[in-house]
């Protein structure tokens, strides 16, 4: 079939990326799904960070490749095999498949699933397969993203990498889900797992960190945000943070937290929040900075506080045990996900996009089809 998507043409164009313009969209060729796959109309994408990285070149992954890893929407067809989903079914595409036997997968979240981690770097499907073409006899591959490529009105994705949910969770929302709400969230609930009522802060509050916060307040905890931005902090303490402070005003009151996440993708960010983390206390970071970043910590200083510093790639997630949870408390009212969104986009936008993201001042845009 025919659809229109954002194909990065380039990775680490120079910036704006409005004027270098490394997306072109167009039309391009969708096979029909494989075995183990299905046909999705896309609703909502989100632009995130990891989508950034590609651009500009921190994430190196192959070109051309059909962009955007954070969407959801209705299945329209399945592949072979698949016995448990139906067409009409809304569901969340998550950017990290799992095949279920691995030994990654064996480790209920805390490593990436094997298999799913070497298809997102091949750019292929679960299997090796691309279903991606373009050209005017229609054989030039596109890579897939993340086994998502959710820049597009349609996508073929492999089961593992979707999780049903119920129409009465609308596809922006659904959306969020598959990424800022698993990350952010699991970087609390799976990897923190700070004690009830306790304390805990978060630095960077984009998408994700702010989702963390969401999912943070809604377990009663007591949340101080940290961000250069002062936009970001006065939406943090309207979303419920008992504090909201700059990275620099932070470290001077000599603030000192059982769990703090680190969310920003930043070498001085990760130390920032080394240095607000209590004695005894986690550090969870779940930001994904430049491959040749260098954070300075003391050795010392972690053995003798016995501190605890975790990485948690999707929030160590298990999507569909994570994303019922989220669905519960938003539909409790507890988990006010339409916060995060700040803008609405069409596709032909997505230059533009990139720039607004690089700037700081987006938590989520959402690309609504």
């Amino acid at each position: 079939m025919q659809i229109t998507g954002a194909v990065l043409e380039v990775s680490g164009a120079a910036a704006p990326f409005a004027a270098s313009r490394p997306f072109t969209v167009g039309t391009l060729t969708l096979d029909e799904p494989g075995p183990g796959e299905l046909l999705v109309r896309i609703e909502a994408a989100g632009v995130c960070h990891s989508d950034l990285s590609v651009v500009d070149g921190n994430r190196q992954r192959p070109t051309p490749m059909l962009l955007g890893h954070e969407a959801a929407g209705i299945v329209e067809a399945v592949g072979a095999g698949v016995g448990d989903l139906r067409p009409g079914v809304r569901v969340v595409m998550t950017f990290l498949p799992r095949c279920g036997a691995c030994a990654g997968c064996a480790t209920d979240g805390r490593l990436p699933c094997e298999v799913g981690s070497a298809a997102n770097t091949a750019g292929t499907l679960v299997g090796g397969g691309i279903r991606l073409r373009r050209g005017t006899d229609a054989t030039e591959p596109v890579f897939h993203h993340l086994g998502v490529s959710g820049f597009a009105t349609h996508a073929v994705v492999s089961r593992t990498s979707v999780v049903p949910v119920p129409p009465d969770v609308p596809g922006e929302i659904a959306a969020l889900l598959g990424c800022a709400v698993l990350t952010g969230g699991g970087a609390v609930i799976n990897a923190a797992r700070p004690a009830s009522g306790s304390s805990i802060a978060i630095v960077g509050l984009g998408g994700v960190g702010m989702a963390a916060l969401l999912v943070a307040v809604a377990l009663g905890l007591d949340v101080t945000g940290v961000d250069a931005v002062p936009g970001k902090l006065d939406l943090a303490r309207e979303l419920g943070a008992v504090a909201a402070l700059s990275p620099a005003d932070a470290v001077a009151r000599g603030i000192r937290m059982p769990a703090v996440i680190e969310a920003a993708g930043s070498a001085r960010a990760f130390e920032t929040a080394v240095a607000l983390t209590a004695p005894g206390g986690t550090t969870v970071t779940v930001g994904l900075p430049a491959p040749d970043a260098r954070a300075t910590v003391s050795p010392l200083q972690v053995t003798a506080e016995a501190r605890t510093i975790i990485g948690s790639y999707l929030g160590s997630a298990v999507p569909a045990r994570d994303i019922p949870r989220y669905i519960e408390l938003w539909r409790a009212g507890r988990l006010p996900l339409e916060r995060l969104v700040t803008s609405r986009i069409r596709l032909d936008d997505i230059d533009a996009a990139m720039d607004r993201l690089a700037a700081g001042g987006e938590l989520r845009q959402l690309i609504v089809f």
